[in-house]
């Protein structure tokens, strides 16, 4: 933060503001790949990071908001399949992109674009969305990526199974 010249206060609150949504989501649907997805996970961490970065941008609570619901609408129904069951593939790059998002989320929000939806269904829906999925698309390493000829074989290499 010393080098952007920010102060200490803006950085609080921005943790804060991206701490308060993450609690408003883990409370009505869920930060978990394994009960949501990887659009729980990750969305749930690229929303809490758009909204800080809003905060930071000296924008209104609903334009936090309208980040977090971009950066959620833009991950829904992402699975999470973690090949041979750790997370790193495809974890790591499925959450770079999820900075990304973040960045973009931020500033359409800082823009001003309207999300449209509120913030709130978005969530809703995201849960809704988690709780349809298949229980080989949550965490278990049963479908998706984890369950690929390569994914499979990067298995048997790494657990000698």
């Amino acid at each position: 933060y010393e080098d952007r010249h920010m102060d200490k206060k803006d950085i609080v609150m921005s943790i804060f503001t991206a701490g308060a949504f993450g609690m408003v989501i883990a409370n009505t649907a869920s930060i978990a790949g394994a009960s949501g997805g990887c659009q729980a996970e990750c969305g749930s961490a690229s929303g809490m990071a758009a909204a800080a970065l809003v905060e930071l941008g000296g924008g209104s609570p609903k334009a936090c908001g309208d980040a977090l619901g971009m950066a959620l609408i833009n991950q829904m129904g992402l699975v999470c399949d973690p090949v041979a069951g750790l997370v790193e593939i495809p974890c790591i790059k499925r959450n770079v992109s999820g900075v990304m998002i973040a960045f973009s989320s931020a500033d359409m929000a800082l823009s001003g674009i309207d999300l449209k939806i509120p913030v709130d269904e978005c969530i809703a829906a995201m849960k809704s969305v988690g709780d349809s999925m298949s229980a080989s698309l949550k965490e278990t390493s049963l479908g998706g990526l984890a369950t690929s000829p390569t994914g499979m074989a990067l298995k048997k290499k790494v657990f000698g199974e």
